[in-house]
């Protein structure tokens, strides 16, 4: 073989060997049933915050946040995140949590807030016009 045909096979291998590492971390969301199958593995899920289910006292524990959460399924799980409430997570539409299933709740390592859309209220104004004028 020649030294290109020798190059151009091994810098392939290489390629394939980033690719294969880069896909076992590759990260899909989950729902509440199946980040209950893989106990202990992190997962992803995107959820809806159960109404008047939060545990927070900052006076007494600024680091412990509790919460139940509902997939879109309806399954429920508990949350236990050990950092400050996000501000606002009341009004978010949905949370993406990124941690564990730990025996029946889940260890939250991060919550990401997705906010209503800011162009809701201008459609809902907008429609109302249109009728309006007609």
């Amino acid at each position: 073989m020649k030294k290109t045909e020798i190059i151009i096979l091994v810098a392939i291998a290489i390629t394939i060997a980033v690719l294969v590492s880069y896909m076992g971390n590759l990260t899909t969301y989950e729902t509440i049933a199946s980040a209950k199958q893989k106990e202990g593995k992190s997962v992803k899920l995107v959820v809806k915050l159960q109404p008047n289910s939060i545990e927070y006292d900052a006076v007494k524990n600024p680091n412990y946040l509790a919460f139940n959460a509902v997939d879109t399924l309806g399954n429920v799980v508990k949350v236990i995140y050990h950092d400050a409430k996000p501000t606002d997570m009341e009004k978010s539409e949905r949370l993406v949590l990124n941690g564990k299933i730990q025996g029946n709740q889940f260890e939250c390592k991060s919550i990401l807030l997705k906010c209503p859309s800011k162009y809701k209220d201008d459609l809902d104004a907008a429609s109302k016009r249109m009728v309006n004028e007609s």
